[in-house]
């Protein structure tokens, strides 16, 4: 079945739900749409993927080839692209009208977010950033937990999409806020994480069992998010499947240390945690997720972690 750009519609009623357009039908993005979709809001699509679009139903959704057809008669445009900087360069090509709100899902620089909204507010286009946190289970659910920045009014417009997304939304100041606190958490995350398998892998060499260091670690001070949440499930099964990629969190590390650089925060731990991750992301294959972080220590160590 061909893409067709429907016509523009005719106007809403008032109290009706806004027509909705969603850009970016990658991994997270085609979960998250759904999401709008099944939750009873009209939705417009639009990825650079023609098969991407494919997938959603033209009886449904109204299905489009350009970032400008995508915009027509909806006053929410949504989103869910590789970066703050690809999101702008599409938002310039889509012209939203004026007196439109922009959700960006996108990760990226908060400084890059607050370009982008500087330049939007010239056209009288508001921009909200929307860091979700979370894979694309909780994504197809609705059980994101999304960090957003913006000015109040604007995220409470932002409401009828993000409370569809998210189990819990989180306002967390001005523009460029959401991307900081993801940012700064996934530095925080995979500093732990990392730390836990280089203590595993010494406890492995010492002849301790990892899933009694674990159930220890879990007992005392040493747990946290690695520990409870992500050694048992995807490593030490060799699942490797948690649904956060290496790239992503390299991503959101080298985004936290430029915060660092702006803020003149000396952060010298952080800087070698980030490098450790990068130079596993060059040994490792592309798109792997970031769990498989073990699978480089195993590799550089010879010592086995997994069962």
């Amino acid at each position: 079945m061909n893409v067709v750009d429907e016509q523009p519609g005719s106007p809403q009623p008032s109290g009706a739900l806004p027509r909705v357009a969603f850009i970016g039908l990658g991994r997270m993005g085609a979960k998250m749409a759904w999401r709008l979709a099944d939750s009873g809001l009209e939705l417009a699509v639009y990825d650079a993927r023609q098969a991407a679009v494919d997938r959603f139903p033209a009886t449904r959704i109204r299905r489009s080839r350009s970032p400008e057809a995508v915009v027509v008669d909806c006053p929410i445009v949504v989103t869910a692209l590789p970066g703050v900087r690809v999101a702008a360069e599409v938002i310039k090509a889509a012209h939203p009208a004026a007196g439109s709100l922009v959700i960006d899902l996108s990760p990226g620089n908060p400084a890059d977010s607050r370009a982008l909204g500087a330049a939007l507010a010239e056209r009288d286009v508001a921009l909200i950033d929307a860091a979700a946190s979370g894979g694309p289970e909780q994504a197809a659910t609705g059980r994101l937990l999304v960090l957003a920045g913006g000015e109040a009014e604007h995220l409470k417009r932002a409401g009828v999409v993000l409370t569809r997304l998210a189990e819990r939304l989180v306002h967390c100041g001005p523009l460029g806020s959401g991307l900081a606190m993801r940012a700064l958490n996934s530095l925080l995350a995979a500093a732990d994480f990392a730390a836990t398998i280089e203590t595993m892998q010494i406890g492995r060499r010492f002849g301790l069992e990892p899933d009694l260091m674990i159930e220890v670690f879990n007992l005392a001070s040493g747990s946290n998010h690695a520990t409870r949440e992500e050694i048992e499930p995807f490593v030490l099964t060799g699942r490797f499947n948690s649904g956060t990629t290496l790239d992503q969190l390299v991503q959101d590390m080298t985004a936290a240390l430029a915060l660092a650089t702006t803020t003149q925060t000396e952060v010298p731990l952080s800087r070698v945690a980030a490098e450790i991750w990068r130079l596993a992301g060059t040994s490792l294959e592309p798109g792997v997720d970031h769990t498989a972080l073990a699978r480089w220590y195993e590799h550089r160590t010879g010592t086995r972690l997994r069962r």
